[in-house]
């Protein structure tokens, strides 16, 4: 499993707006099903309708996602811990 980041468009509402959602997926082409399924689940969106830029493999240590951060655990902590910065709690 790797962990993927994928960017574009989709319908939100009665808007379209830009995402960015981070994927654990074997391959880029089974990221790019999973952004469609969530996205289509979440807010009701066609998979015609939702446009994908970009698909990018990333360190999983560089994401806040908490799927992302529970699949590779043993390899963030092997490794030092996350490089994302965490915010601050008020």
């Amino acid at each position: 499993m790797q962990a993927f980041r994928v960017s574009g468009t989709a319908p939100f509402g009665s808007q379209r707006q830009k995402f960015n959602i981070d994927l654990v997926a074997d391959s880029a082409d089974d990221a790019e099903h999973r952004c469609y399924s969530i996205i289509g689940s979440r807010h009701k969106a066609n998979r015609r309708s939702i446009t994908i830029d970009t698909i990018s493999e990333i360190d999983p240590r560089t994401s806040s996602e908490p799927r992302i951060l529970d699949a590779f655990r043993d390899q963030i902590a092997a490794a030092g811990g996350t490089i994302a910065p965490v915010a601050e709690e008020e």
